[in-house]
Protein backbone atom coordinates (compact mmCIF):
# COMPACT_ATOMS: atom_id res chain seq x y z
CA UNK A 1 0.00 0.00 0.00
CA UNK A 2 1.89 3.34 -1.35
CA UNK A 3 1.29 6.59 -0.17
CA UNK A 4 -1.56 7.58 -2.18
CA UNK A 5 -3.71 4.59 -0.38
CA UNK A 6 -2.47 5.66 2.67
CA UNK A 7 -3.68 9.38 2.17
CA UNK A 8 -7.25 8.55 0.53
CA UNK A 9 -7.74 6.02 3.69
CA UNK A 10 -6.96 9.01 6.22
CA UNK A 11 -8.78 11.33 4.01
CA UNK A 12 -12.08 9.62 3.96
CA UNK A 13 -11.30 9.04 8.11
CA UNK A 14 -11.10 12.88 8.29
CA UNK A 15 -14.19 13.21 6.01
CA UNK A 16 -16.30 10.99 7.66
CA UNK A 17 -15.80 12.61 10.87
CA UNK A 18 -16.33 15.94 10.23
CA UNK A 19 -16.76 17.97 6.59
CA UNK A 20 -19.19 21.04 5.24
CA UNK A 21 -21.58 18.96 3.97
CA UNK A 22 -24.18 16.77 5.65
CA UNK A 23 -22.79 13.48 4.86
CA UNK A 24 -20.73 13.44 8.46
CA UNK A 25 -20.73 11.55 11.60
CA UNK A 26 -20.86 14.32 13.73
CA UNK A 27 -24.02 16.12 12.07
CA UNK A 28 -25.39 12.74 12.31
CA UNK A 29 -24.82 12.04 15.55
CA UNK A 30 -26.06 15.14 16.42
CA UNK A 31 -29.68 15.13 14.29
CA UNK A 32 -30.11 11.47 15.33
CA UNK A 33 -28.73 10.73 18.95
CA UNK A 34 -32.08 9.90 20.47
CA UNK A 35 -33.20 7.81 18.03
CA UNK A 36 -29.56 5.97 17.27
CA UNK A 37 -28.06 6.04 20.22
CA UNK A 38 -26.39 2.25 19.84
CA UNK A 39 -25.48 2.60 16.44
CA UNK A 40 -23.95 6.03 17.05
CA UNK A 41 -21.65 5.08 20.21
CA UNK A 42 -20.44 2.02 17.83
CA UNK A 43 -19.25 4.37 15.32
CA UNK A 44 -17.82 6.93 17.57
CA UNK A 45 -16.12 3.60 19.09
CA UNK A 46 -14.63 2.33 15.69
CA UNK A 47 -13.55 5.79 14.29
CA UNK A 48 -12.35 6.17 17.63
CA UNK A 49 -9.85 2.95 16.81
CA UNK A 50 -9.11 3.84 13.56
CA UNK A 51 -7.94 7.45 14.77
CA UNK A 52 -5.89 5.82 17.94
CA UNK A 53 -4.31 3.72 14.76
CA UNK A 54 -3.22 6.56 12.74
CA UNK A 55 -2.07 8.66 15.09
CA UNK A 56 -0.26 5.77 17.31
CA UNK A 57 1.59 5.25 13.89
CA UNK A 58 2.13 8.59 12.73
CA UNK A 59 3.35 9.59 16.20
CA UNK A 60 6.06 6.51 16.17
CA UNK A 61 7.14 7.39 12.57
CA UNK A 62 7.56 11.18 12.23
CA UNK A 63 6.84 12.06 16.47
CA UNK A 64 5.32 15.47 17.47
CA UNK A 65 8.21 17.42 15.62
CA UNK A 66 7.88 15.99 12.57
CA UNK A 67 3.87 16.55 12.26
CA UNK A 68 4.47 20.39 13.17
CA UNK A 69 7.36 20.36 10.37
CA UNK A 70 4.86 18.77 7.62
CA UNK A 71 2.00 21.05 9.41
CA UNK A 72 4.41 23.93 8.39
CA UNK A 73 5.10 23.15 4.85
CA UNK A 74 1.48 22.52 4.49
CA UNK A 75 0.81 25.92 5.59
CA UNK A 76 3.62 27.42 3.38
CA UNK A 77 1.87 25.72 0.52
CA UNK A 78 -1.15 26.78 1.77
CA UNK A 79 -0.36 30.31 1.96
CA UNK A 80 1.24 30.51 -1.58
CA UNK A 81 -2.16 29.05 -2.97
CA UNK A 82 -3.89 31.69 -1.26
CA UNK A 83 -1.32 34.07 -2.31
CA UNK A 84 -1.85 33.10 -6.27
CA UNK A 85 -5.49 33.25 -5.80
CA UNK A 86 -6.30 29.92 -6.00
CA UNK A 87 -7.86 29.03 -2.40
CA UNK A 88 -10.46 31.96 -1.24
CA UNK A 89 -9.94 31.81 2.77
CA UNK A 90 -13.44 33.94 3.25
CA UNK A 91 -15.28 30.36 2.11
CA UNK A 92 -15.85 28.02 5.55
CA UNK A 93 -16.60 25.12 3.22
CA UNK A 94 -13.55 25.81 1.14
CA UNK A 95 -11.32 26.04 4.39
CA UNK A 96 -12.78 23.42 6.10
CA UNK A 97 -11.49 20.97 2.77
CA UNK A 98 -8.35 22.38 2.74
CA UNK A 99 -7.57 21.45 6.61
CA UNK A 100 -8.82 17.92 6.01
CA UNK A 101 -6.67 17.45 3.20
CA UNK A 102 -3.69 19.38 5.37
CA UNK A 103 -4.60 16.82 8.42
CA UNK A 104 -5.01 13.68 5.96
CA UNK A 105 -1.23 14.40 4.55
CA UNK A 106 0.08 14.55 8.01
CA UNK A 107 -1.62 10.84 8.70
CA UNK A 108 -0.42 9.44 5.65
CA UNK A 109 2.79 10.84 5.89
CA UNK A 110 3.18 9.22 9.28
CA UNK A 111 2.05 6.32 8.00
CA UNK A 112 4.33 6.09 5.41
CA UNK A 113 7.67 7.83 7.05
CA UNK A 114 9.19 4.44 8.09
CA UNK A 115 9.11 2.39 4.24
CA UNK A 116 9.92 5.99 2.90
CA UNK A 117 12.84 6.32 5.36
CA UNK A 118 14.19 2.82 4.31
CA UNK A 119 14.29 3.28 0.97
CA UNK A 120 15.55 6.57 1.02
CA UNK A 121 18.28 5.43 3.11
CA UNK A 122 18.30 1.58 2.95
CA UNK A 123 18.61 0.58 6.34
CA UNK A 124 16.28 -2.21 7.64
CA UNK A 125 14.66 -2.41 10.96
CA UNK A 126 14.14 -5.58 12.61
CA UNK A 127 12.06 -6.18 15.88
CA UNK A 128 11.91 -9.64 16.08
CA UNK A 129 12.39 -10.76 19.80
CA UNK A 130 13.83 -14.00 20.55
CA UNK A 131 12.48 -15.75 23.65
Amino acid sequence: MGFLARWVAAFALIAATFNPTEWNYVRWARENWSDAMPVIVLAGLLLAVAYALFVTAVLRGIGAFGVLLILAVIGAFVWVLVDFGWVNLDDPGAVTWVVIAALSVVLAMGMYWGILWRRLSGQLEVDDEEG
